[in-house]
């Protein structure tokens, strides 16, 4: 759907004065805004392609992806009852949105913001929502007040009663008073990019970590956002009683129920904090268990919806959730994995990233991303079918930034669906970066060669051994075939002979039992 263009009088337009020059330039800008929400809606070359998740061989049974869409929001039921006696038969209603940008510049910044708003719509999607419209506007810088100015917003009221929204997002993270100033003029709910994503994470996350992790990141969240109704929030509560009645211990200024509110919600962010930091000696043993036994792990990385998943698949057959949805991983998950010549390692698969990524959560995650800064190799996954895929690299390594030891860990470029990829574009970025690898963890294309460079990559044991080991320790021998690498293997009449490298811990281990 398109909308008239804007008064060019309205006070938040960027016009100075009535020359035709200028009306006309004013005219231009809102064509390129129209066109680029006309694709947005199309679904042109969208974050989130449309259609259902194709699923391979090495994808498993993908028994959770039942459970997943079993949560979905139904289409065309309303929260809202005809009869009382649907009480107990009413679903969420889903809801309809409308979403909302902006940008400065000319045609290149539009079409940034293109991107921008069709990842906007495919979050808003994941989340179960309905995109019914969009609003892009191009501003100098965003409006203090009301984020769009006065005439744009007044527009977008209009827009939104048209199609019958009950939800406006806006590709940004709004300022509390610039929310509350829009919900007065439009009437319905406004929520920023930021709410969006961690309604998307609390959907989602399902280990005891992760839905800490989550919570934590919507409390921070929600914290400066508090907002009185009427004298709710200014209601005080006597100092021992807490508003019991009067007397002693009624009396004084007491607290509002929002400052109440805001002390509860202090108190469940230490109480998560605490309960994070104490699950963290467990994955840290997990870790000191791997380093001990010198097993290397291979972190995967990358934007969402970028095939990390599917790729961990194809190299493991671990048959994890694969989904066609932004965020659909987000408690990691480790798996064994070996090479060609019989090396054990591990592959991690991690949270993805997005462009402008809440800061909450980068933080609420930052025990998880552990185990990128721990890896002996990165796999930098890409989709390389999408429009801004340098966009994406570079989000990506602006969340990896922050992470502690990351500088150390060799990082492989993982340019995934080359089946539906423009090879021109993955040519361009070929020439960018250092070291790439072409693959369609769909089809198997570049699996095999792969699997060769992560085998070349991963750090070899360099303590040599050459000795006999007694037949009573075919513990050590196994761990030796598991974990270093052997040249020569002999059985004699004390023991085995083994010839080969292995890391320091265990060649002390061989040793001492060599006979």
């Amino acid at each position: 759907m398109t909308h008239a263009p804007q008064d060019p009088t309205a006070p938040d337009t960027e016009h100075t004065d009535d020359t035709d020059g200028t009306v006309d330039a004013g005219r231009a800008a809102q064509a390129i805004a129209n066109d680029v929400v006309a694709r947005v809606l199309a679904r042109a070359g969208t974050a989130r392609a449309e259609g259902t998740t194709v699923h391979v061989a090495h994808d498993g049974e993908q028994l959770d992806l039942e459970e997943r869409t079993a949560l979905r929001r139904v289409a065309g039921l309303s929260t809202e009852l005809d009869d009382v006696t649907e009480v107990e038969y009413r679903q969420l209603r889903l809801e309809k949105v409308v979403l909302i940008g902006q940008y400065s510049g000319g045609e290149a910044a539009a079409a940034e913001a293109g991107v921008s708003l069709r990842e906007l719509a495919a979050l808003a999607e994941t989340a179960g929502s309905e995109v019914l419209d969009g609003l892009l506007q191009r501003r100098q810088k965003p409006d203090p007040g009301t984020y769009l100015g006065s005439g744009k917003a007044a527009e977008l009221a209009e827009l939104v009663r048209d199609v019958g929204a009950d939800t406006v997002v806006a590709d940004t993270e709004l300022a509390p008073s610039q929310r509350r100033a829009l919900e007065d003029i439009v009437k319905v709910k406004v929520i920023d990019r930021t709410a969006l994503i961690l309604d998307i994470f609390a959907q989602h996350a399902k280990s005891r970590e992760g839905k800490a992790q989550v919570e934590l990141a919507q409390l921070e969240y929600l914290l400066p956002r508090l907002r009185g109704w009427g004298d709710s929030m200014s209601r005080q509560a006597g100092g021992q009683v807490g508003g019991q009645g009067a007397g002693m211990g009624s009396r004084g200024p007491g607290e509002t129920k929002i400052e109440l509110d805001r002390r509860r919600i202090r108190n469940r962010m230490a109480k998560l904090r605490r309960e994070i930091k104490e699950m963290a000696p467990a994955r840290a043993t997990k870790r000191v268990e791997r380093k001990r036994h010198a097993i290397p792990n291979v972190a995967i990385a990358g934007y969402t919806n970028a095939g990390k998943s599917s790729l961990l698949n194809a190299l493991t057959d671990a048959g994890v959730l694969v989904e066609n949805a932004l965020f659909a991983t987000l408690d990691p998950t480790v798996r064994r994995a070996t090479t060609d010549d019989g090396r054990v390692y591990t592959l991690a698969d991690t949270v993805g990233f997005v462009r402008h990524l809440p800061h909450q959560l980068v933080e609420a995650f930052r025990s998880t991303l552990e185990e990128v800064g721990d890896a002996a190799l990165l796999l930098h996954v890409v989709d390389a079918s999408h429009p801004d895929p340098e966009g994406q690299i570079a989000a990506v390594r602006e969340v990896l930034a922050e992470i502690p030891g990351i500088d150390a860990v060799r990082e492989v470029v993982v340019l995934n669906k080359a089946d539906v990829a423009d090879p021109e574009v993955i040519g361009r970025i070929q020439r960018r970066e250092k070291r790439t690898v072409v693959v369609s963890a769909h089809t198997g294309e570049g699996i095999a060669e792969l699997r060769h460079l992560i085998a070349d990559e991963l750090p070899r044991p360099e303590v040599a051994i050459d000795l006999v080991v007694p037949y009573s320790r075919g513990d050590l021998v196994n761990r030796v075939h598991q974990f270093g690498e052997l040249d020569h293997e002999e059985h004699l009449a004390t023991g085995t002979l083994l010839r080969g490298r292995v890391d320091e811990a265990l060649a002390a281990e061989l040793q001492r039992a060599a006979v």
